[in-house]
């Protein structure tokens, strides 16, 4: 059996092209795919971190915890992921938010928009991964916030 299509010329000629998204679900091996297939070139690397990260916005006191995991992916900030039980309570409430994103690094996130002392309400601006991928299962259920949208201090030093 043959497939071929009239337009077909050059270089691309019995050459078959599946779009991505016209498909199911795509696996390396058997592990899912998500979003498009990975650049080997790209890395995305974890680091459990024993250093006191705090988030903050506007001044006001949003996380804090003694513990994180460190996301680091190439030409992206650092991402700093904490337990949900960091949130702190009556100063910051999560609020589920329908926002859903795919990343072929890390999986399927959710987000949360923050309400700020019964004030401010900031949309999306904590996501988490209920089932990330294998490589990055340590993140599994950690809040992480925008780093552009607030003050997060590791060990009491602004991050950039």
């Amino acid at each position: 059996m043959r497939l071929r299509m009239s337009h077909d010329r050059g270089p691309l000629l019995n050459f078959v092209r599946f779009e991505f998204g016209s498909m199911d679900q795509w696996l390396e091996e058997d592990t899912p795919i998500y979003v498009h297939p990975k650049n080997p070139d790209l890395r995305v690397e974890l680091l459990h971190s024993g250093r006191k990260v705090r988030i903050e916005y506007d001044g006001r006191l949003l996380a804090e915890s003694p513990y994180s995991v460190h996301l680091l992916e190439r030409r992206l900030p650092t991402r700093y992921y904490i337990p949900y039980a960091a949130v702190v309570q009556g100063s910051a409430q999560l609020l589920k938010s329908d926002t859903v994103t795919e990343c072929p690094y890390k999986g399927i996130a959710s987000y949360y928009n923050v309400r700020i002392n019964h004030e401010t309400t900031l949309e999306d601006l904590v996501w988490y991964y209920r089932h990330p991928t294998v490589e990055c299962a340590a993140i599994a259920g950690m809040l992480c916030f925008y780093n552009e949208k607030v003050k997060i201090y590791i060990d009491g030093e602004l991050s950039e």
